[in-house]
């Protein structure tokens, strides 16, 4: 029999409801089974906007998604224009040391991070010039967790696209919940005004998303964060006892870029993740079910520059689970136990061509063919020639 679970671990099965319920995470959406899968016309999401790009103007989409269906994900809070190559952010972000104090920021961890290619969920954008991009660069300042910042680059023709946000591990699982998108956007700020890229200073551009939030953290996660903490991304001093919006103007900082740095070479990280929680079912169920899930899942990411510039990263994620029906009131069994495959794995490149990546996720509940047993994949492929492919499958068996 499995223990009554702690408090802590009836916490945790709270804050995953939440998620699930208003797909939380800045990495993951929660699964929907009634999602059909879909192959990708390629077709311009809704609510693009325009800002001046050359001697012209360039439309693009002002969020992140995590397909071609328009539904916004992240918002965009970076715009980066003139020698805009997402590869020479990289080279100068990864240039930086961690002291902040002469732009207001505590010498105090979080804030004193170094940057880092980034393990994270592939994302889309779209600028009108080159159509659906896919994000071939990502970064991090901080490690997987306990909370890091985030930034994905997407290369909209003249423009690069960023979207940043400052994120916590949600703890036991591979999984982080956002916490603040202004946060990130200021710590960017300060990062490119020390890097020696700056043509001009930073700029806000008119509002181009969301106001006065984009998305919401569940009181079960936000009653966790320590005061200062709570203070730093301008939150209730307080306990909530309801989700808390995670606050937005509804611009972007607009940098010109005009600079140079040093090249950045590659990187690569390797780590276990000790999965041990209660969560929804997330495909094939019949309503209420809940299932403990542990185990580890690796991960490992490994970024390099190749002769000829291009940026090149391979991303893996693997595990096996045992899975056991519970009654999430109590965390007592009601069901036999069983197995279950997990798998991630991603493939990016950046070159003077723009960025193309192409990922392959995998849940198969084993052993497969079994009454009530399912299996999800999904595959995502975006690139240059308007190469726009998307594809959830899930099967369940009767």
């Amino acid at each position: 029999m499995w223990p009554v679970p702690s408090s802590r671990t009836r916490l945790i099965v709270a804050l995953i409801m939440a998620c699930v319920i208003t797909a939380c995470d800045g990495d993951q959406l929660a699964p929907d089974p009634a999602s059909p899968a879909f192959s990708a016309a390629a077709a311009p999401p809704p609510g693009l906007v325009a800002l001046p790009a050359g001697t012209g103007s360039l439309s693009f989409w002002p969020y992140t998604g995590s397909d071609f269906s328009g539904t916004p994900q992240d918002p965009i809070n970076l715009v980066f224009s003139g020698r805009a190559d997402p590869r020479a952010i990289r080279a100068a972000l990864f240039a930086l040391s961690g002291d902040r104090s002469a732009f207001g920021f505590p010498a105090v961890a979080p804030f004193t991070c170094t940057w880092t290619d980034a393990i994270g969920d592939l994302q889309t954008g779209y600028g009108a010039e080159r159509g659906w991009v896919g994000s071939a660069v990502q970064l991090a300042c901080g490690v997987f967790g306990p909370v890091r910042f985030h930034v994905r680059l997407f290369q909209a023709g003249p423009l690069t696209l960023g979207s940043a946000h400052f994120e916590l591990l949600i703890p036991g699982t591979t999984d982080h919940q956002v916490l603040s998108w202004e946060l990130a956007e200021q710590l960017v700020t300060a990062d490119l005004a020390r890097s020696g890229l700056l043509g001009a200073a930073p700029a806000p551009t008119p509002p181009i998303n969301a106001v006065p939030a984009f998305r919401e953290i569940p009181p079960t996660i936000y009653n966790l964060l320590p005061a200062d903490l709570r203070a730093a991304i301008g939150g209730p001093a307080g306990p909530v006892s309801s989700p808390v919006g995670i606050s937005t103007d509804g611009r972007a900082t607009r940098f010109d870029l005009a600079g140079s740095a040093p090249a950045a070479g590659g990187t690569g990280q390797r780590f276990v993740i000790d999965f041990d929680q209660i969560i929804p079912r997330p495909f094939c169920a019949a309503g209420g079910e809940f299932l403990h899930a542990e185990g580890p899942v690796e991960l490992r990411k490994d970024v390099r520059v190749n002769p000829s510039g291009a940026l090149v990263s391979e991303f893996q994620a693997s595990g096996r689970l045992r899975l056991t029906p519970v009654d999430p009131a109590t965390g007592a069994p009601v069901g036999q136990p069983y197995e279950a495959e997990v798998s991630d794995h991603q493939v990016t490149r950046y070159d003077d061509g723009g960025g193309q990546v192409e990922g392959f996720a995998m849940q198969h509940e084993l052993p497969q063919d079994v009454a009530g047993r399912g299996r999800k994949t999904v595959r995502l492929k975006v690139g240059p020639g308007a190469v726009a492919r998307y594809d959830q499958d899930i099967v369940c068996h009767p």
